[in-house]
């Protein structure tokens, strides 16, 4: 992880840029100001906001959001902020100082609230991917639903409508990730990362990672070796990488033991391609689900 860049010197700054900083063109006052960590919990709040809201994503497409950290302007912009919603568990190490450090009264939205967290192979550290588990999804779109009625109670009635309707299709997409992963011949996926533990405990797979909990880590030769030696006994196929992470060391695993690449996405982000194709959560969990039965129901 980065170090996390020193906060103290941002409230200068904002007392000084903040009363300079003026709305732009177009922007409707009138509308909740929401700001969100990262692309899933962008997501989720603009299913839920719709046209109530101005949601605003802190991280931009295409940028792993493991060790993203604000920018002065990105706190001058959180300075006019209504919300900040961001997942917990871990995800985001920047959020308490910079809450600490805002001198607004911006309602802070933690999208996990009441998921039972799935710690890592390091004790002291969590798998923050809540949202895999689609249950789990739905937990935190009726956390970012409660902010937005209790910032906005006038329109309490369209925030939970929305909230209803996204309600219904995790349940299906639930139902769906019960159905086809449990129907899957094999049940173990080696993966980059430790990202999958939800989606695994869930479901009914095992994950084998390569790397720990840090997106970008790169394994020792030793530990490479073993996922190497897992592969051949376990009659590994496929091995997953993320979209916005190197496949180097995915691809050369695959290479050692003959296998494909695939990727299994954890929802952390889209690239410029998935954007401007419309994709989202729901797509993306069931390109997942594609990728899994491809993988796992070899002969």
């Amino acid at each position: 992880m980065k170090k996390i860049y020193t906060i103290i010197l941002f409230v200068t700054l904002l007392s000084i840029l903040s009363g300079c900083a003026s709305n732009k063109a177009g922007e409707d006052s009138s509308k909740l100001k929401v700001y969100t960590s990262f692309y899933t919990m962008y997501d989720f709040t603009s299913k839920i906001a719709g046209d109530k809201a101005e949601v605003i994503n802190l991280v931009t497409d295409g940028t792993e959001p493991h060790d993203w950290e604000p920018s002065t302007t990105d706190m001058v912009a959180l300075e006019k902020a209504d919300i900040l919603v961001y997942n917990g568990a871990g995800m985001e190490h920047w959020v308490l100082q910079v809450s600490d450090s805002l001198q607004n009264d911006i309602i802070l939205v933690e999208a996990s609230k009441g998921v039972e967290i799935i710690s890592g192979e390091e004790e002291e550290h969590s798998d923050p991917h809540v949202w895999l588990d689609a249950k789990n999804a739905k937990i935190e779109m009726e956390n970012i639903k409660n902010a937005l009625v209790q910032a906005d109670e006038a329109n309490a009635s369209y925030y939970e409508e929305n909230f209803k309707k996204y309600a219904t299709l995790l349940d299906e997409l639930n139902e769906e990730l019960v159905k086809r992963l449990g129907a899957l011949k094999d049940k173990s996926i080696i993966v980059s990362h430790e990202a999958f533990s939800y989606l695994c405990k869930a479901y009914g797979l095992t994950q084998t990672s390569i790397g720990d909990l840090e997106a970008d880590a790169e394994p020792d030769a030793n530990r490479i070796a073993e996922i190497v030696e897992f592969a051949k006994e376990n009659n590994v196929t496929t091995i997953f990488f993320e979209e916005l992470v190197s496949p180097k060391v995915a691809t050369v695993i695959a290479n050692e033991i003959g296998a494909a690449t695939a990727v299994l996405n954890p929802i952390e982000g889209l690239t410029k391609e998935q954007a401007d194709s419309g994709e989202d959560y729901f797509s993306l969990m069931k390109a997942n689900i594609n990728a899994l039965e491809q993988a796992l129901n070899h002969d």
